[in-house]
């Protein structure tokens, strides 16, 4: 649950009233190196729109009229104006100018915080120089040292105004907070925040040195509540400490403290201020890393469940593929192959007449286009289904089957390793291995023009995993440098592979072709218990 900023009306004579208030109760605080009300001011001008200027600025007149009148110091108008309005004024044009240059009300990163924080010392240091030319003008001119002394003086304390007003107005008007993050802010407080100031304090009471050294261990609460609440916690602490600590120098008869305190004040502000910021920038963008990898994480997984769902159809249509292979090749079988076989029978009882009629070589004729009718018969079936398979199983069919007889009749040598067992795969897998293995010798046969062929083929299990590890290449013309498109050959075989989620990678090595295929699948325990059973 987050807490919404607090309301700023839109309405100038509300704000006027709400900034006049606010400049009286915060003018009895007035320090020779304490001016809150400064402050105010700047963050007044920098929060609320242009056209309510008018209003504040009226405001803080008619505030500083009355508190002439009440210290019993009144003015004639000309001394009032040239007194009380060129400071604003020079303070409202700085921040018309600054916010034309986009400066925003923001502390939430370094980059704002520095760019706030050079605006801020340039308008003092424009104010700072309109009180020197105004001290000039009016009095009689005194000792350059005293006149530094001065400008010096209201530098420090205008910064300081500034630096402790402006990012409280920031955040409680800018700013949302979290239920948890108010929590752990106020357990800090209650635990460190209000122990700390307490010693503080004790030590301030103190004669010298003790309240110089109470100043500095203050550095090091508002590092811890910058640390652990950003820019938010080390205004605060920054606040607190600084107003303990005055408030003890001024009610318990303890001299003012000198402008090297305060201004060890203002140097650990800035840096503890900037330091927050930082820190928050560093968890915001902590933040985002998280999401984004929650957010990646969950984009992983569905794209896995994606390719699952490829992987599952596309091993769905090659199944379908093999069985429409399978029923083809059967039909082909029984009623072409059944054809040639009866027509071969005819021919061999007419063959006796053919011979009397002087015909024999018609029969001839007919029984060599039957063989090679046969044959060519034979090498569709093979292609459709390897029956060789289902003969003599995958290591017999690799080493012994069509794969080397094509080889042989090319006149390519044929080396073979395999190691294993196939029983420990699937159908799918073995007949994916076996169809790799013959494209890639028709490849060799057909384009390589190679003169060796090898084949290693590994089976093993991992963690209850199959893999099987196949290794095809040869030593022929190697892969051309442009691989023509729409053929079936590599797109196939790597299609075929990516169906049963396994990795191809083909290496164009310079003597040839190099394949190495990795396929996994479950093992197939029913089929391994049911041959070992039959063996």
């Amino acid at each position: 649950m987050r807490f919404k900023s607090l309301y700023l009306p839109d309405s100038g004579p509300l704000l006027g009233a709400g900034y006049l208030l606010l400049w009286l109760l915060l003018w009895p605080t007035v320090q020779p190196y304490w001016m809150l009300p400064y402050g105010l001011r700047f963050a007044a001008l920098l929060l609320t729109p242009v056209r309510h200027w008018g209003w504040l600025l009226g405001a803080e007149v008619v505030a500083n009229a009355g508190i002439n009148v009440f210290q019993g110091m009144p003015l004639s108008w000309r001394g009032f104006i040239i007194a009380e309005w060129p400071e604003p004024l020079v303070m409202a044009a700085g921040l018309w100018l600054m916010r034309r240059f986009n400066l925003h009300a923001s502390l939430q990163s370094p980059q704002d915080v520095t760019r706030l924080l050079l605006s801020v010392i340039l308008i003092v240091m424009a104010t700072t120089a309109v009180d020197a030319a105004l001290i000039a003008l009016i009095h009689t001119p005194s000792s350059p040292a005293l006149m530094i002394s001065e400008l010096g003086e209201d530098l420090l304390s205008h910064y300081l105004g500034i630096l402790l007003i402006v990012p409280l107005m920031i955040m409680l008007l800018r700013t949302r907070f979290d239920h948890r993050a108010l929590a752990s802010l106020f357990m800090d407080g209650l635990l460190v925040m209000l122990p700390s100031m307490m010693i503080l304090l004790l030590l301030s009471a103190q004669a010298a040195p003790e309240p110089q050294f109470a100043r500095v261990l203050s550095l090091a609460l508002v590092l811890f509540f910058a640390f652990r609440h950003g820019w938010r916690g080390a205004s605060l602490a920054m606040i607190i400490s600084s107003l303990g600590m005055t408030l003890v120098d001024q009610h318990l008869g303890h001299a003012p403290s000198t402008a090297a305190a305060y201004l060890f004040l203002a140097v650990a502000g800035t840096g503890a201020i900037m330091l927050g910021s930082a820190t928050d920038a560093l968890r915001r963008s902590s933040e985002r890393v998280a999401e984004q990898n929650v957010y990646l994480g969950a984009v992983n997984r569905r794209l896995d469940q994606l390719a699952q769902q490829l992987r599952s159809a596309a091993r769905g249509n090659l199944q379908t593929d093999e069985n429409q292979r399978r029923h083809l090749a059967a039909e082909l079988h029984d009623e072409l192959g059944q054809n040639i076989t009866a027509i071969q029978t005819h021919v061999k009882l007419a063959q006796a007449r053919l011979h009397q009629a002087g015909m024999e070589d018609i029969s001839t004729s007919i029984n060599t286009i039957l063989a090679h009718m046969r044959r060519a018969l034979h090498r569709l079936l093979d292609d459709l289904r390897p029956a060789v398979l289902d003969e003599f199983g995958l290591l017999r069919a690799l080493d012994e089957g069509p794969i080397r007889d094509l080889l042989n009749t090319a006149g390519v040598a044929y080396h073979t390793e395999l190691h294993g067992d196939p029983r420990l795969l699937d159908d799918d897998t073995r007949t994916a291995i076996y169809r790799l293995a013959q494209e890639s010798t028709t490849n060799a046969v057909k384009h390589a023009q190679a003169s060796e062929f090898r084949l290693r083929l590994r089976i093993g299990e991992r963690h209850g995993i199959a893999l099987a590890l196949l290794d095809l290449r040869d030593n022929g013309a190697g892969l051309p440098s442009r691989l023509p498109r729409g053929g079936r050959g590599l797109q196939g075989m790597r299609d075929r592979v990516t169906s049963l989620g396994g990795q191809f990678r083909l290496r164009a090595d310079h003597a040839g072709v190099h394949l190495r295929i990795l396929l996994r699948c479950n093992i197939c325990h029913t089929e391994v218990g049911r041959l070992k059973s039959a063996d």
